[in-house]
C-alpha cells in the first residue's frame, strides 16, 4: 500500500506581535477577560509587505529545507487558504512562482480553519491514487486583513501565519503500524453558514468584507463535531485514544480544546497547545502547532499523530497519521 509521509514541516510567522494588553488600547476588553474565556495570550499581525503567499512561501522554503528536497522535487502544491493574495490567481500558483517551479501543478482549497485537514486529504488522494508523488501543503493566512477592529467579540481571537509539510509517497505494509496518513474524515453542513461567515465576496458585495461570528453557536456545535471525526478516524482504523501518542487540534479556543479531549478521554499532556502564542490561525495553525511540537521534539518518527479542526461553513475533519 502506498502512505503518504511527512518528509519535512515547516512555519513562519509575522514579525509583529500583539499581546493581549495592546488589544485593550484598542477595545473594551482585557487581557483577563481573554485569556480566562480562550486561552489567547497574544498573536502574529501581518505588516506591510507580508501576504499570505510571502508567509507561505517562507514556511513552504522550511518544510523543504528539513526534507532535503527543493520545488524540483515537487509534483503539487496545494494552499489551504481563506484570505489569497488576489481574488485570482490561487496563492498556491503564485507561491509555485515565488518556488521558482515551473512544473506540476499548484490550486488552493478553501474550507476555512479546517483547510489544512481538507489538503492534507487532497494531497493524501493524489499520492494514494499514483498522480504525484511529492506534495507540499500548506495552511496560510491573514485573517488580520477581514477582521472588524471595532469588534471585540471577534478581533481578539485571529491571528496570522503559516505553516508547511512535505508528504511523499512510501511503501506501508497496509497496516497502523505504517508511518504516513492512515485516515481522513472530511465533514459539511452549510446550513450553519450564518454562525461563522465574512460578509462580503466579489459575487454579493464586491468587497472583501469582514469576518462574522456567533460565538456562542459556534462553541455549542465544536465539542459534538470534532468528536464525530475523531471516533470515525478511530473507528476506520481500529485504533482508540490509548494508542494515541499526540492530540494536534486546530487552535480557536482553549476550552474547546480541553472539552474536546476530555470527551474522548485523551489526556490533556498528549494534547499539543499553541493557542496562547497564535490565537486562531485558521488554515495555518494546525500545522503552525506541528512545527512547534515536532520541532522541540514531542513530536518523533513513529508517533501515532491525529489532528482535527472546525471552520466556517461549518466544516470539520481529521487526520490520523504516524509522524
Amino acid at each position: 500500500m502506498i502512505r503518504s509521509v511527512v518528509r519535512g514541516f515547516g512555519a513562519s510567522l509575522p514579525k509583529r506581535v500583539m499581546t493581549n494588553s495592546e488589544m485593550e488600547e484598542k477595545v473594551d476588553t482585557s487581557d483577563e477577560w481573554i485569556v480566562q474565556r480562550t486561552g489567547i495570550r497574544q498573536r502574529h499581525i501581518a505588516g506591510e509587505g507580508e501576504t499570505t503567499a510571502s508567509l507561505g512561501e517562507a514556511a513552504a522554503r522550511a518544510a523543504l529545507d528539513k526534507a532535503g528536497l527543493t520545488a524540483a522535487d515537487l509534483d503539487v502544491i496545494i494552499v489551504a487558504t481563506s484570505t489569497p493574495d488576489n481574488t485570482f490567481p490561487a496563492t498556491a500558483v503564485n507561491i509555485q512562482n515565488r518556488l521558482g517551479m515551473h512544473h506540476g501543478a499548484a490550486f488552493d482549497v478553501q474550507a476555512v480553519c479546517s483547510g489544512f485537514i481538507y489538503a492534507v486529504a487532497t494531497a493524501d488522494a493524489y499520492i494514494r491514487g499514483g498522480l504525484a508523488r511529492r506534495v507540499l501543503v500548506i495552511g496560510a493566512e491573514t485573517f488580520s486583513r477581514i477582521l472588524d477592529w471595532n469588534d471585540r467579540t471577534t478581533c481578539v481571537l485571529f491571528g496570522d501565519g503559516a505553516g508547511a509539510i512535505v508528504l511523499e509517497a512510501q511503501e506501508g505494509s497496509g497496516t497502523t503500524a505504517d508511518r504516513g496518513v492512515l485516515t481522513a474524515q472530511l465533514r459539511s453542513d452549510g446550513a450553519h453558514k450564518e454562525k461563522l461567515y465574512v460578509d462580503g465576496g466579489p459575487s454579493t458585495t464586491g468587497t472583501v468584507g469582514h469576518l462574522r461570528m456567533e460565538g456562542r453557536e459556534v462553541f455549542k456545535h465544536a465539542v459534538g463535531m470534532i468528536t464525530d471525526v475523531i471516533e470515525a478516524a478511530f473507528d476506520a482504523t481500529g485504533t482508540t485514544a490509548e494508542d494515541l501518542d499526540w492530540l494536534v487540534p486546530h487552535q480557536a479556543n482553549r476550552r474547546i480544546i480541553d472539552g474536546s479531549a476530555r470527551k474522548l478521554g485523551i489526556p490533556l499532556d498528549k494534547v499539543v497547545v499553541t493557542v496562547d502564542l497564535h490565537g486562531n490561525t485558521s488554515a495555518a495553525s494546525i500545522p503552525l502547532a506541528l512545527n512547534v511540537a515536532a520541532s522541540d521534539g514531542r513530536i518523533k518518527e513513529g508517533d501515532l499523530v491525529l489532528l482535527e479542526a472546525m471552520g466556517g461553513g461549518f466544516t470539520w475533519g481529521s487526520v490520523l497519521l504516524r509522524w
